[in-house]
């Protein structure tokens, strides 16, 4: 039997904050069993926030000190982590935080210099993921699948709501996945113009009434026409998504509901491809009481919401596997999902 203890570490396009989890896994009789054994979000401050927030737009040298920095950042998160609970690790597995991602042009950037990190924890790390499946012609994303595959094989259908959503299943056998429509990235930029990080529960959204126009106006955005595989990206939301919702001047609430309206329409379209699933909700939408509200009205399958530990860790515990998977030197990353030339392990190693 084969023993891991990692750490997972996640930074999603929300800025919701650092996600770590401790992870231990365990490969018995061919099939890898997993336990979150501890985990904790770190707020970025708002120095961060707007950092990052601000980078695209930055020089080349200020994007090579920012991920330095970042990378630094992580490291002493982590060790703060490991210190205060009194755990240890054998290696981390890092997603960092994506800046650039356009996978047409062969570009995905995730910042955290690994050997940053390394040098700082004195832990091994495996960082990078994305970069060889982009460089095979592939979407780079989502990578999520392969745990769904390997450790959630029980859910006919993985819906995260992060960022974006996305979703993952299998057809014909083979694992199909894909970025549905924004999420949390565009919920959040709707409340920062009342003050608020986010619509706590969605109860800003369900005081709002939903503007038909505009709800017609985003669901016929050209991205929801094309086939799988395919990503959305922070580029894509400010090109093709923000300006749409910009040009209306209705109330916020409206918005918002319009919005949710628009999420949970794009996501009933895969929910009900089939009768008597089961469909695991996680990510931080799965909080968002007023989104699952109307999933849950326009689906006649049985959507799962787990415990928080999951809903808020299944992408960090999922990051950690693909370290493992790369340590073991088994494909990570699948054809299937993100349209690349093959299958393919990805993850770069820095040895502390």
């Amino acid at each position: 039997m084969k023993n891991y203890n990692v750490i997972g570490i996640m930074s999603g396009t929300s800025l919701d904050g650092i996600d770590i989890a401790l992870c231990s896994f365990h490969l018995l009789k061919n099939k890898w069993e997993y336990k979150i054994v501890k985990a904790e979000t770190y707020q970025y401050t708002n120095i961060w926030k707007k950092r990052l927030t601000e980078l695209p737009k930055s020089n080349a040298l200020k994007f090579v000190e920012t991920n330095i920095e970042y990378g630094k950042l992580l490291g002493e998160t982590i060790n703060k982590f490991l210190n205060t609970y009194n755990l240890k690790a054998d290696f981390i597995s890092s997603h960092g935080h994506t800046i650039f991602h356009q996978p047409d042009k062969h570009i995905t950037s995730q910042i955290g210099d690994g050997a940053t990190i390394a040098a700082i924890t004195g832990i091994d790390v495996i960082c990078n993921f994305r970069t060889m499946d982009v460089a095979l012609s592939g979407q780079g994303a989502p990578l999520v699948p392969i745990g769904d595959e390997l450790l959630f094989s029980d859910y006919d259908i993985c819906i995260n709501l992060g960022g974006f959503s996305n979703i993952s299943f299998k057809k014909n056998n083979i694992r199909i996945a894909f970025d549905i429509c924004p999420c949390n990235i565009i919920l959040n930029y709707l409340s920062n113009k009342l003050n608020k990080p986010f619509d706590d529960k969605g109860k800003i959204a369900c005081s709002g009434k939903c503007n038909t126009k505009l709800l017609n106006q985003l669901n016929n955005i050209d991205y929801y026409k094309k086939s799988y595989p395919k990503s959305l990206s922070r580029e894509w939301l400010e090109n093709n998504f923000i300006p749409l919702i910009d040009d209306y001047n209705i109330d916020i609430c409206d918005k918002l509901n319009t919005v949710t309206e628009h999420i949970a329409t794009q996501i009933s379209k895969y929910t009900n491809i089939k009768d008597n699933l089961k469909i695991l909700i996680t990510g931080g939408g799965a909080k968002n009481d007023y989104l699952i509200k109307k999933l849950k009205a326009k689906t006649k399958n049985t959507i799962i919401i787990p415990d928080n530990i999951v809903i808020d860790y299944k992408e960090s515990l999922i990051f950690a596997f693909l370290g493992v998977l790369r340590k073991e030197e088994q494909i990570n990353c699948l054809k299937s999902v993100t349209g690349a030339i093959k299958d393919n392990t990805g993850g770069c190693i820095y040895k502390a």
